[in-house]
């Protein structure tokens, strides 16, 4: 039988730390819970190289006396439980009293610090869980802590921490989630000698949001202030009219500490059913005020998962509490309108507009515009000066069509001269179709008549499918420059995902910049896609980005390319022309490789004359 050791301190010390100490972030979040348990109003966060060699917390609490000091560093030493019975009313945020002595067995620890019925303070130093001096200092009342040098003893986990830009971030995300969950303390983030984050501690959680998020998710958020069964609900949701590609900006906290759960997720997107579109998800910043002793915090040593009493009174305070304030809600969506502009479009007269270039045909130049504000109306995108449309002959004539009343916009109108309404295009090499556009049903299904078959085309599909073949088709994704950069706000994980990946965006004819802490400013898309949905789109790569990391980089293209033609294609209830629609047509027709679209929905399908008149007994 192998013989049972008894593990020496500086061995267990580190197994313990291991649970505890995962990366910077991981000690940030001990030490702002250990600040705001000490009654602290302002707490300033300072980190250089992603925190992996120096953090530094400040808090002006309540400080800690001469003779506890030593103390804080020993295993299961706190100040937060006494006896059993308190771990079934924990209040306070940290009580396992791990933090210190983990964080000190892995990192060179300086702690100063002063009790408000202290004289003087006291500067402590530990390292590798060794204690290296303690000496008298002056310092004001409260508690400073710098920590260096993580896992310098133990370089095989050093060998796991990322890069410092995402060690960064992850130490930034942390902090906004403690300061939403504190509106009353004031925090300070400074990263590499940069405040990133300031917030007022005024006590207003909506002040909070917008300093740590900004204008465009604070004003895009409704209050929810709700009781059920002796627990209470606050904090805020988004509107209807503004929904996510991803969960990334769902927060929630139960007594102020910041939990996952299931069940809280669940509740909160059954009450936006039939509100919001299946694939997208609501915000919130959630905050669940109940007995302590109806949830157990003690569950894993990070104190982020929880479990609850019972699981059905807080799906129905977080279900009735969302859906009662969604109820009252009366946003309206607001259209983000053009600039007004002297002229919009710089067109050559003997051209198409941009809503039919798509069509042009190869012995034309392409259309010269000058973008200085694009009509919401567009139909097409303006497509590659390089392809090929095969049409037969010259069908139609350009004529320039002023808007009513005067308006300085122009755009083009097509006029077809031909009296009938039979076209002949040449769908594989020597075999020539004819079709017949009989119309358009639901503003979604071109109905057309081929031979002696009914073909419905869901245009949507089909353009969209034509938009991925053009991408592919494309040595340069040639990019439209957009005259007013849009700005998109993302999460902490987003925000890094999509400035790694800037050059692989570029590639895909997105032009990006960062643009803040955790928003990107995009300059320029493909002109495919045009400048429409720009945010939500960025959105949607960036949550892609992040849960298919180890995908090679042709995949990754592939999947850009799907979501961009996804988004400049012509919508279902699209209002079209005749003349267009029958463009359209003649366009599909003549690329026979399309049947389907990216996602693999069918792209058209035929009903023959036979069956219908099967149906009414003809045959």
């Amino acid at each position: 039988m192998p013989k049972i050791n008894i593990l020496p301190k500086e061995i267990y010390q580190l197994i313990a730390a291991g649970e505890v100490v995962e990366r910077p972030s991981s000690i940030v979040k001990e030490m702002i819970e250990n600040s705001v348990d000490a009654g602290a109003k302002s707490i300033t966060v300072e980190i250089k190289n992603g925190g992996s060699t120096y953090i530094r917390i400040t808090d002006d609490g309540c400080g800690i006396e001469r003779a506890e000091i030593k103390k804080v560093f020993i295993s299961h030493a706190t100040s937060k439980i006494s006896e059993k019975e308190d771990l079934n009313s924990i209040s306070t945020l940290g009580f396992r009293g791990e933090a210190m002595a983990s964080i000190s067995a892995v990192a060179k620890v300086e702690l100063l610090t002063r009790a408000e019925n202290e004289d003087c303070g006291t500067r402590y130093e530990i390292a590798g869980g060794e204690e290296i001096s303690c000496d008298e200092a002056g310092c004001p009342k409260g508690t400073t802590i710098v920590v260096r040098d993580i896992f310098y003893n133990t370089p095989a986990r050093m060998k796991f921490l990322k890069k410092d830009v995402t060690e960064g971030n992850a130490v930034a995300g942390i902090v906004d989630r403690m300061a939403i969950s504190h509106p009353e303390i004031s925090f300070r983030f400074i990263r590499d000698g940069k405040k990133t984050l300031i917030t007022s501690g005024n006590g207003e959680l909506i002040s909070t949001i917008y300093s740590v998020f900004g204008r465009e998710v604070s004003d895009s958020l409704i209050p929810v202030d709700y009781s059920y069964e002796n627990m209470h609900l606050k904090g805020y949701i988004s509107s209807p009219t503004v929904s996510r590609k991803s969960r990334a900006m769902q927060f929630f906290f139960i007594n102020a500490r910041l939990i996952k759960s299931q069940t809280a997720m669940a509740a909160l997107e059954q009450a936006y059913k039939n509100l919001i579109m299946v694939g997208r998800f609501p915000m919130c910043i959630l905050d669940i005020e109940l007995n302590p002793s109806l949830v157990d915090v003690n569950v894993h040593p990070a104190k982020i998962e929880v479990r609850f009493a019972n699981e059905k009174p807080i799906f129905d305070l977080i279900y009735y509490g969302v859906k009662s304030a969604v109820e009252a809600d009366r946003t309206v969506k607001q259209a983000e309108l053009a600039p007004k502009a002297e002229q919009i479009y710089d067109i050559p007269k003997s051209t198409y507009s941009s809503k039919i270039d798509f069509f042009r045909r190869k012995d034309e130049s392409p259309v010269q515009q000058t973008f200085k504000a694009k009509p919401n109306n567009d139909f097409w995108r303006v497509s590659s000066p390089q392809l090929d449309f095969s049409a037969e002959e010259d069908k139609y004539e350009r004529q320039e069509v002023l808007q009513a009343e005067g308006a300085k916009t122009a755009e083009k109108a097509l006029i077809q001269t031909e009296k009938n309404t039979d076209n002949s295009i040449t769908v594989d090499e020597g075999k020539d179709v004819s079709f017949r556009l009989v119309g358009e049903a639901f503003k979604t299904y071109l109905i057309v008549e081929i031979e002696n078959e009914l073909y419905f085309i869901d245009k949507h599909a089909a353009h969209e499918r034509m938009n991925y073949e053009l991408f592919k088709a494309q040595s340069t994704v040639e990019v439209q420059m957009l005259l007013s950069p849009v700005t998109v706000s993302l999460s902490k994980d987003e925000f890094e995902v999509i400035t790694d990946n800037a050059e692989l965006l570029r590639q895909c004819g997105f032009e990006t910049e960062p643009f803040g802490e955790s928003t990107v400013a995009v300059r320029g898309v493909p002109s495919l896609v045009g400048d429409s949905d720009v945010k939500d789109l960025i959105t949607e790569i960036a949550q892609k980005l992040l849960e298919h990391k180890t995908d090679i980089t042709p995949d990754k293209i592939d999947w850009i390319y799907h979501s961009a033609s996804c988004r400049g294609a012509i919508k279902a209830g699209d209002k079209t022309t005749p003349q267009e629609q029958e463009m359209f047509v003649e366009k599909l027709l003549s690329m026979p490789q399309i049947r389907f679209c990216p996602h693999g929905r069918p792209v058209f399908i035929k009903i023959s004359k036979y069956d219908i008149e099967k149906q009414f007994g003809r045959v």
